[in-house]
């Protein structure tokens, strides 16, 4: 009897030992990411220390709305432009008291802050005074020929150099008639703008030793630098370094323009365009490269398909969920104040409707992923620092 238990005994030994190897051949055969299946608890904790250079017509503004909301979900605390501001001094270098709960001498007042995301001319040694010493550095930039036709459009009203011409092309053809270095910081949405942004002369000569310097530079002091032409592949690389959740990094494409407000450039024009923003254009190719590379560091090309996937059925189902129309709206047709986008320029920029049926929960998690950011900087402004008056958004005023 004994001996036909231990018999037994070894016969399910012997089959729960090739179950498992089975299950272990499978997971290998199908490229299963292990991480997937480590409990939550025994992964690392999110990084919740985060500095974003906000880079101008770069889909910034949909990065920004990833920040708001997971600032929100967190309770953690935004560095906000002060008083009725909406910038962070921009264009002027960026300096501590610029930030609402920043004394003049650089010191917090009552207040610990845990994200900067609005725009900002970035100096590092100010930003340092009001972001923890472990945060994480990253911007975004985009091919340059399409950031400046978006700038242009967008900012056609406001820069000289802009306002002198009736199309892209025509500036393009002979840029330095209508660009006057001495005008000063309004044109520097004219030239070498994502330079500018970094922290740098727009201006400068795009001489060999300046760049390697400045590229330098700005390698050491951001650790991820996101490219806007390859948006969901960026999302992916910044979620896996963050450690973030998948529906973290899902968004809705905010400050959009439509379609017939997007200029169709001349292949002349576009040569014209790199070599007219040069530093631009050595910027963008510098850091395009260093994406790729940190992002196949991170993940298999297996991986980041699977990723991708996942992410675009995520937005897919957002999208089913809360809006009324996949496709966005002109001003027109926003009925919701909160949610419509400030226009500029002669741009016309879109935005979303949400669904009539949404519960409660559902609502807020909706009206957050399509929250343009002016509206959602004032919410979390009224949220952090409720003695203070609320920011006025004057175009919303009708």
């Amino acid at each position: 009897m004994l001996s036909i238990l231990g018999s037994t005994q070894r016969f399910f030994q012997v089959l729960l030992l090739l179950l498992v190897l089975v299950v272990f051949l499978m997971l290998g055969f199908l490229h299963v990411d292990f991480r997937l299946l480590t409990p939550d608890e025994a992964q690392e904790p999110p990084v919740t220390n985060i500095m974003f250079l906000k880079t101008h017509k770069t889909a910034s503004s949909t990065i920004l709305n990833l920040l708001y909301r997971f600032s929100e979900s967190h309770n953690l605390s935004v560095a906000l432009p002060k008083g009725s501001s909406f910038h962070l001094g921009y264009p002027w270098l960026f300096v501590t008291r610029y930030v609402e709960g920043m004394e003049q001498d650089g010191h917090l007042n009552h207040h610990h802050f845990n994200i900067m995301c609005n725009h900002l001319r970035f100096n590092f040694p100010e930003v340092q005074k009001v972001m923890p010493n472990d945060t994480f550095y990253f911007s975004v930039l985009r091919n340059p020929v399409s950031q400046l036709e978006s700038a242009f459009i967008y900012y056609k009203d406001y820069v000289p150099a802009f306002q002198r011409v009736k199309s892209l092309d025509q500036f393009l053809a002979d840029p330095w008639r209508y660009y006057n270095v001495s005008e000063g910081l309004k044109n520097v949405y004219a030239r070498n703008n994502m330079w500018f942004d970094f922290g740098f002369d727009n201006n400068a000569r795009a001489d060999a030793d300046y760049v390697r310097t400045r590229l330098a530079e700005a390698e050491r002091q951001f650790h991820l630098v996101l490219i806007a032409d390859h948006f969901d592949e960026s999302m992916v690389l910044l979620r896996r370094q963050l450690r973030w959740q998948l529906d973290d990094v899902v968004s809705f494409k905010l400050n959009a323009r439509s379609q017939r407000t997007v200029s169709r450039l001349t292949l002349e024009s576009q040569e014209r365009a790199k070599h007219w923003c040069e530093l631009d254009w050595r910027l963008y190719q510098h850091f395009n490269r260093t994406f790729w590379a940190q992002l196949h560091a991170e993940v298999s090309p297996h991986q980041l398909r699977e990723e991708l996937e996942q992410l675009r059925a995520r937005r897919r189902e957002l999208t089913y969920l809360c809006l009324q129309d996949p496709e966005p709206k002109n001003k027109t047709q926003i009925k919701d104040r909160n949610l419509l986008p400030y226009q500029s320029g002669n741009a016309e920029i879109l935005g979303y409707s949400l669904r009539h049926d949404l519960d409660n929960t559902t609502l807020r998690i909706c009206q957050r992923m399509a929250m343009p950011e002016l509206q959602y900087m004032a919410h979390l402004y009224s949220l952090q620092f409720p003695n203070e008056p609320p920011k006025n958004i004057p175009f919303l005023k009708w």
